[in-house]
């Protein structure tokens, strides 16, 4: 059971921090050969970045269609992108071989966003830890904190 917290809490995290949204699309369901694989390698990245915090990851959440990953730093997540001993860049090249020239079976994109240190605001109310709140600590949403305006500015 997800413990709810039943009061208006805020994100806060030290420094600049990335956010990092990756996904996929299956143009051509039947070419299950060419999006499968990587459909099934994301959750052993995902599982593999939680078992080493060292690596800048902070924590994700995910839906369908989009994961939301919270890094420390852009290096951090590119060192991790690109390192051929973690799960991420053998199944990147394993994609790229599989789908060759046909890019049109299934899509992938990412974008990334570096936030600088207090470029952020975030409210959540009787909700579990989510989005960076779960990536980061928190603090109660009064005070100077009860408004959007109040909790950009601080």
């Amino acid at each position: 059971m997800v413990k709810v917290i039943s009061k208006r809490i805020t994100a806060q995290i030290d420094g600049d921090f990335v956010v990092f949204l990756i996904g996929m699309r299956i143009n051509k369901l039947w070419k299950i050969h060419k999006w499968l694989p990587m459909a099934l390698a994301m959750p052993k990245m995902i599982n593999e970045l939680y078992q080493h915090p060292e690596s800048g990851f902070l924590g994700h959440i995910s839906s369908s269609r989009v994961i939301v990953q919270y890094w420390r730093s852009f290096d951090h997540l590119e060192t991790y992108a690109r390192n051929p001993d973690q799960h991420h860049w053998p199944a990147w090249v394993d994609f790229n071989r599989r789908v060759g020239k046909s890019h049109g079976d299934v899509g992938i994109w990412h974008e990334t966003y570096k936030v600088n240190a207090g470029a952020y605001e975030s409210v959540y109310s009787g909700m579990p830890l989510f989005g960076l709140a779960k990536a980061s600590s928190i603090k109660d949403a009064d005070g100077a904190l009860e408004s959007a305006r109040g909790r950009m500015s601080n």
